[in-house]
């Protein structure tokens, strides 16, 4: 493959010859293709496509190499440096920022070019990646996820009485209860430009005076979230492990469930007839069960992992069964944000490659309401493309070299990872 310049001007265009263009929606390739990239948008895709670019146009020949959208990843915490969170809540934002650089970087590295973050992430952040000043995949952003009092994103410890929380700071949640509290939290982080709201539904790992089986925030608290958010037009993402917690969410009319390890058959029929998506999170469990404790995890919290550990993978079965819009998400936290791509592996032990992939491009695009931005290789889209050494279509092998196998990055037209 001709190397790239990563200095290239998005305005020069490029053009892609000889590529294995993999149409995730068919779930097929289509060999010997050369698309034609300009203004940050796919313009032609066709044997002869160079033909319609510029004269001045950089031209890259892949050599047969998959050329296929950019990843999504539908659940990161990019300024979790650590999975200590009562720590991370007590850290200089600057700091947290320095090393959320190295976070994002990674994430570009391994393919992604979108992501949503689950709570940490601002506006500020989200501003610097789309300007460029770090570079990363494009952040959705919810600000803090919201929480009630001794939810999962309350970090106090049952000695402590002061909630001491600083909206500006470093940390994954804010704590609110109520009606008119949600409300005001709900609209106060739409004023920023959150792309989504996050709520706390149920008790979680990461969280010490929650349990794992307790449902969180009261009906009206949850309805009074979901109509704010679809006052602003943006989804609600919720937080939930037991069917009883993730059927009082769908019925709320929350978008879209995280983690989702301990659902049932009537959380199946729920998920179909409310068309509403789940996001398993396979990587970080099995992240946070080999080395949670080595990355700094307390370790009454670190034995709360193996509650919903080996359950994953039966949720998950029962969901693709049962015909669920299943996105792809990982959750990853502090050192573990290496293992990304490590949820392809976990999830091939119950879906074929190709459903992976679309967990990871037109689910997540859907789920984003970016369809019509992202998510496949056609023209009108932005140009969203990485370059895969491997046949990504009938194994997921490729996706655990990353650093052999991921040749090329673009995001938006620019190519910002070539190898």
């Amino acid at each position: 493959m001709t190397s790239a310049s990563k200095a290239a001007p998005q305005g020069a265009g490029t053009v892609f010859r000889n590529a294995r263009v993999l149409d995730v929606v068919a779930g097929r390739y289509l060999d010997g293709q050369s698309v034609w990239v300009e203004g940050g948008v796919i313009r032609a895709i066709a044997p002869d496509a160079d033909r319609m670019a510029g004269a001045d146009a950089e031209v890259i020949d892949l050599g047969g190499k998959v050329l296929m959208p950019g990843l999504c990843d539908a659940h990161v915490h990019v300024t979790a440096i650590t999975p200590n969170f009562a720590e991370l809540g007590r850290m200089s934002p600057f700091y947290v920022t320095v090393h959320t650089a190295d976070v994002l970087k990674g994430m570009l590295e391994r393919g992604f070019t979108t992501v949503r973050d689950a709570g940490g992430a601002d506006w500020g952040l989200a501003k610097a990646v789309a300007e460029g000043a770090l570079p990363g995949p494009r952040l959705l952003y919810c600000g803090k996820a919201l929480s009630q009092t001794g939810g999962h994103a309350d970090m106090r410890g049952p000695g402590q009485q002061e909630l001491g929380e600083c909206f500006c700071c470093a940390g994954l949640g804010r704590v609110c209860d109520g009606v008119p509290e949600m409300r005001r939290a709900c609209r106060d982080l739409i004023r920023t430009g959150a792309t989504h709201i996050k709520l706390m539904v149920s008790g979680g790992v990461a969280s010490p005076t929650d349990r794992i089986d307790s449902t969180q925030f009261a009906m009206e608290e949850l309805y009074a979230a979901v109509e704010e958010a679809e006052a602003a037009n943006i989804p609600v993402m919720g937080h939930a492990y037991t069917a009883r917690a993730i059927n009082r969410a769908l019925e709320a009319g929350i978008t879209s469930i995280e983690h989702g390890n301990l659902l049932d058959e009537s959380s199946v029929r729920l998920f179909v007839e409310k068309g509403r998506w789940l996001v398993p999170t396979l990587a970080t469990y099995s992240a946070l069960a080999e080395e949670g404790l080595a990355a700094g995890m307390p370790a009454d919290l670190h034995r709360k992992v193996y509650d919903v550990l080996d359950a994953g993978r039966e949720a998950l079965r029962l969901a693709h069964a049962g015909g669920v819009k299943i996105a792809f998400g990982t959750d990853l936290l502090g050192i573990m944000h290496r293992r990304q791509l490590t949820e392809f592996a976990l999830r091939a032990q119950v879906q074929a490659p190709i459903d992976v992939i679309r967990s990871a491009t037109t689910v997540a695009a859907d789920l984003f309401r970016m369809g019509d931005r992202i998510g496949r290789v056609e023209p009108g889209l932005l140009a969203d493309l990485i370059v895969v050494d491997g046949d990504v279509l009938h194994d997921v092998a490729p996706w655990s070299r990353p650093d052999e196998t991921i040749r090329l990055v673009m995001k938006e037209g620019r190519v910002l990872v070539a190898r």
